[in-house]
């Protein structure tokens, strides 16, 4: 987990990049970055009031109890973002979520079949757990994606060498 506060050296210089079983927040107008979605999905959320926006890169549906990298899993990295988001000010009534990945590519041993599918599933839930609206969305496939996040536009640019350039 990464947390930018808008005073800090990184925030405004962008871009910030996410790795894989990790998330950022920040209160700066930045880009978030980050590579190799698969079967991982990629979560952005923003609030435009307050500025301040996240993106993960979660790996499986859920957590296991022995794990205790929350950005790992898409309902803990969802749960974590929106607290550090509140606790930055961003009023929760008016978070939005969009999401991205989650491609069905191979079948992973002792993982299971669709995890991809799954990944997306667990986001849907527990976005509407939290009453949180997925504004827009480019899952599923066969193919790999690489995202870039506009904070202070809230736009989610999904790079595809197969399917080229998307705007959610």
């Amino acid at each position: 987990m990464k947390v930018y506060r808008s005073d800090s050296k990184r925030g405004g210089s962008g871009p910030i990049k996410v790795g894989v079983a990790e998330y950022v927040v920040t209160e700066a107008e930045t880009r978030l970055t980050t590579t190799g979605l698969g079967s991982c999905l990629g979560i952005a959320l923003s609030e435009p009031t307050s500025g301040v926006a996240g993106l993960a890169h979660a790996m499986l549906p859920s957590t296991a109890e022995s794990d205790d990298n929350e950005a790992k899993f898409v309902d803990t990295a969802i749960n974590r973002m929106l607290t550090e988001m509140e606790d930055a000010g961003a009023n929760m009534e008016t978070v939005e979520a969009k999401i991205a990945g989650g491609s069905n590519m191979l079948e992973l041993s002792g993982i299971g079949s669709e995890v991809g599918t799954r990944n997306v599933e667990a986001a849907e839930a527990s976005l509407a757990d939290e009453r949180i609206p997925i504004v827009g969305e480019d899952t599923g496939g066969d193919y790999g994606r690489s995202l870039e996040f506009d904070t202070r536009t809230a736009v989610l640019v999904v790079k595809s060498a197969h399917r080229g350039v998307k705007r959610i």
